[in-house]
């Protein structure tokens, strides 16, 4: 299919009302909520596949403002505070328990031990990226299943075609789904099997 999620997007019920940043889904949504009192609007965030809470008391420029504040809180920890080390490297020092001989292969390679280990985090971080990024991609196709889709029929049937990477038989139990309920999912899921597909291949 080669589907791509859009960063953000915004429901009113069954209904895809807004996608794109979170600043343009947010006053999408503000716009359908001022209009029709009680609306039933979720906004999903395409990496995790979970809600964003999103303040919409008050006038539209203040809610597009605080939806900013909402998508960021992912960044706090990146902008903390940094410990010691060098500022602009992120270095941090912290204690490392290691065996004699451990310590005495780090001692031996080039740059020495700190230099050896970060080498050797960033190599393994490396080789898990392809299978963590289908965890990822899966779950968020999970979660978003799960919020809009738990009632829908083969549900339990489709969150099983999908951790099964089963594609074909995925997209035939969502078949039936509202439009664009089933199109995110759809597209959701489609990143988990285009990451499984290649994972696979090389």
């Amino acid at each position: 299919m080669g589907l791509q999620p859009p960063a953000y997007v915004a429901f009113e019920g069954d209904r895809r009302i807004g996608a794109g940043s979170l600043r343009a889904v947010a006053r999408a949504a503000k716009v359908a909520i001022d209009r029709r009192r009680g609306a039933s609007i979720l906004i999903f965030d395409s990496s995790t596949g979970g809600p964003i809470d999103i303040d919409w008391r008050g006038a539209l420029a203040g809610v597009a403002a605080r939806s900013e504040t909402a998508g960021a809180s992912a960044n706090v920890a990146a902008s903390a505070p940094r410990g010691p080390g060098r500022p602009k490297l992120g270095v941090v020092a912290r204690e490392v328990t290691l065996l004699p001989r451990h310590w005495e292969w780090l001692a031996q390679q080039p740059g020495g031990a700190s230099v050896a280990l970060r080498r050797l985090v960033d190599e393994a971080r490396g080789s898990g990226e392809g299978r963590d990024g289908i965890g990822q991609a899966r779950g968020a196709a999970h979660r978003f299943m799960s919020a809009m889709g738990g009632n829908r029929p083969h549900y339990e049937e489709a969150i099983r075609a999908l951790f099964a990477n089963e594609a074909v038989l995925f997209k035939q139990l969502i078949a039936a789904w509202p439009a664009d309920v089933r199109d995110f999912a759809l597209a959701l899921a489609e990143t988990a099997f285009r990451r499984k597909s290649e994972a696979g291949s090389g």
